[in-house]
């Protein structure tokens, strides 16, 4: 019998009440003095039932990956710790289904061995779903019923194990786990192995059908974590740029405080702790996002809010925590709502509208991870920045002793002059480019509207640090008060929150995070910035201007 839904609101075949009664059935909840059941809330229960979606054609789950993002103390712990144990013992497979077109859910035990992940980069991370699990499971109807004993560092079931890990990717790689909870993601780092972890433990998910859930609080931008990386593959889902069979497998939970929430206003702040806080708000007129209303939660905000006001507490680091608002570094160049601001991927580049060059290279590197080689490009009469090329090393052995590929772009330099309108080319030559940008100058110089010197034309002067830190304040200004557009490219959006302010006399210039000096790239906000630069110089050279046509001579 195919799926038939109970009612009209019901979009999707789903496994999640089935998940959330057996919860409440076999688990305990943590933290109590006396033994009471597991009941997740009404918003838990709606992430059930979009985790545990079942394709009506299939049977199969939908989601492969999860994100349940909340503020610090909304219980993100205790619940994927219940999650953990329903995916290591309860109904989450789909076996067909029942009478009234429903699907019938099993345990992965009566297909496989379930292996259960508890991950983080340090067991201190672990203990915080860890906790919680064992005293969900010690004393609990699951433990007689499943024949569960947990352990201080892993619970055996009758079939199968939930067990934590911290070690390195290369040491879990090949595990055959169903489920990985995947816990404070916003610290998963490149530096400390976080995304190679993640990428290991979604691999193995992905062999037997399994699902990874992450549970960061508000990452910051440009760090390059895991929770970061996440976010932006779903900025691509949103905006329609992730084919529609892969967008659907993804779920994207993320609540924080309204962007307008005052935090020096009392009542402002309230509510942006309420929204943030959701159920578990303790709103003693019912929550904000249910009606009927539901219970109070256990969060105080009101207690939470008077610690936001106390002398040595850290604002933006309260706003991460308590509001859950996605913050930048404070030497940040850019925010995220700035560049999402500029964004725009519907403008298409014609052969004959004036275009300039931002260029800027890398020579590789035998040892570490290298720099990227970007090509940016600009167009002076829609002002607008889209990417050409980034050319950056590989992850993994592919990647060791990589060289950017020369040949094929010296091609896409030679194809763009070519076939557009160039009007201005501007590149940094450090790190073996030299050679290059000499023989574009004398290639290509006498078209050029926009030049740097008569002799170097297209040769970035970087000893000249004052023009520098203009070029850069000068794009920065163009994008705060939206006088420029960009592509929505992600790595050109990477490489733009990547970028941190380093003072100079004459004003700041842009380096990578000094915690991340390997693997954040920013080359792409160089050479945006040589671009723009071009484009204003080649504007003031008339670029711009429409070319009159010559009345044809009349002969006599």
């Amino acid at each position: 019998m195919p799926w038939r839904p109970y009612d009209e609101l019901e979009e999707f075949p789903t496994l999640g009440y089935l998940v959330a009664d057996w919860m409440t059935s076999f688990l305990l909840r943590p933290d109590t003095p006396d033994v009471q059941p597991f009941v997740p809330t009404q918003e838990q229960i709606d992430f059930l039932v979009d985790l545990y979606e079942i394709d009506p054609e299939t049977c199969k789950r939908v989601k492969h990956r999860a994100v349940l993002s909340r503020p610090r103390g909304w219980g993100k712990s205790p619940f994927v710790a219940a999650i953990a144990c329903v995916e290591g013992m309860g109904p989450v497979l789909c076996d067909g289904w029942d009478a009234s077109g429903q699907p019938v859910g099993i345990p992965w035990s009566e297909r496989r061995t379930p292996l259960v992940q508890v991950t983080a980069t340090t067991d201190d991370q672990t203990a915080n779903t860890w906790d919680p699990l064992l005293e969900m499971l010690r004393g609990s109807p699951a433990q007689d019923e499943y024949g569960v004993d947990a352990m201080d560092t892993f619970v055996s079931l009758r079939r199968g194990r939930i067990e934590t890990r911290t070690s390195s990717a290369t040491a879990i790689k090949g595990a055959r786990a169903v489920a990985a909870i995947m816990d404070q993601t916003e610290t998963w780092l490149p530096s400390n192995g976080g995304q190679k972890l993640a990428k290991t433990l979604r691999n193995n998910a992905t062999k037997l059908g399994g699902v990874t859930i992450e549970t960061p609080n508000a990452y910051t931008i440009g760090e390059n974590s895991v929770a970061e990386t996440t976010a932006r593959f779903h900025e691509q889902v949103k905006l329609g740029r992730v084919k529609k069979e892969a967008a659907r497998t993804i779920l994207y939970d993320h609540r924080g405080a309204p962007l307008d929430t005052d935090i020096s206003e009392r009542k402002s702040l309230i509510h942006g702790l309420r929204v943030a806080y959701g159920d578990s708000s303790g709103d003693p007129h019912g929550c904000l996002i249910h009606d009927p209303p539901c219970s109070p939660g256990w969060v105080d905000v009101e207690r939470t809010a008077d610690d936001f006001w106390n002398p040595d507490s850290d604002p933006a680091e309260m706003c991460a925590d308590f509001l859950n608002q996605i913050s930048s570094a404070s030497d940040a160049w850019l925010t995220q709502p700035e560049v999402r601001a500029i964004a725009d991927d519907g403008k298409s580049i014609g052969t004959n509208e004036p275009i300039t060059l931002g260029f800027d290279g890398s020579e590789g590197r035998k040892i570490g991870i290298a720099d990227s080689t970007v090509l940016i490009g600009y167009s002076i009469t829609q002002h607008h920045l889209f990417k050409i090329g980034i050319w950056s090393q590989p992850d993994g052995p592919k990647g060791e002793g990589w060289q950017p590929p020369r040949l094929e772009i010296e091609q896409t330099v030679d194809q763009w002059f070519k076939t557009h309108n160039i009007v201005g080319f501007y590149a940094d030559p450090s790190a073996g480019w030299a050679g290059d940008v000499k023989a574009w100058e004398a290639k290509y110089s006498r078209r050029l509207k926009a030049k740097i010197s008569t002799g170097e034309p297209i040769r970035w002067p970087q000893r000249n640090v004052s023009n520098t830190c203009e070029a850069f304040a000068d794009l920065l200004a163009a994008i705060q008060q939206h006088q420029v557009t960009y592509d929505g490219d992600p790595q050109l959006t990477a490489h733009f929150l990547n970028a941190r302010k380093v003072h100079r006399r004459a004003g700041y210039v842009l380096d990578k995070p000094a915690d991340d000096k390997d693997y954040s790239k920013i080359d792409a906000a160089w050479g945006s910035m040589f671009a723009y630069k071009a484009g204003l110089d080649a504007v003031g050279k008339g670029a711009a201007k429409q070319a009159r046509r010559r009345k044809p001579r009349r002969l006599y």
